[in-house]
């Protein structure tokens, strides 16, 4: 069991297939615990060893403010950081397209149990080609 931060082999295949528009579909964050098992191979949402807590809903929160950019010859991809009103402890997170069939997008690994005892926030990394938290090479 662990989690392996990176983006998912299949979401890497149906970029060039134009299966998600990160723009319009509905992307979502959802919290997991240190049991989980996450990593490139995850092709989509899975409630096993997801969070659960009272402020938290399963399938996590839609991720706000996408936005998609380049430089450095480097495509990226950033959102918000998106928050939870709630008391919880989560070990990863996956990102994933709730609009096609929950296909999964990116796992991120914490590093360590994250706990909170009121708001819990994935502060997202900054935006910029060498940083977010999707780069496409």
């Amino acid at each position: 069991m662990a989690l392996a931060q990176t983006m998912t082999t299949s979401f890497k295949a149906e970029l060039p297939q134009a299966v998600h528009d990160l723009l319009t579909d509905t992307i979502k964050i959802a919290l997991y615990t240190a049991s989980a098992t996450l990593n490139a191979s995850t092709t989509v949402y899975t409630v096993t060893d997801e969070v659960v807590a009272a402020g938290y809903t399963a399938g996590g929160e839609v991720l706000t403010g996408v936005t998609i950019n380049t430089a450095d010859d480097i495509a990226y991809i950033s959102f918000a950081n998106p928050a939870w009103t709630a008391a919880l402890t989560a070990r990863g997170a996956l990102i994933y397209n709730s609009t096609k069939a929950n296909k999964s997008v990116a796992v991120i690994d914490f590093g360590a149990d994250k706990t909170s005892s009121t708001v819990f926030t994935v502060q997202m990394p900054a935006n910029t080609s060498s940083t977010a938290v999707l780069r496409i090479v």
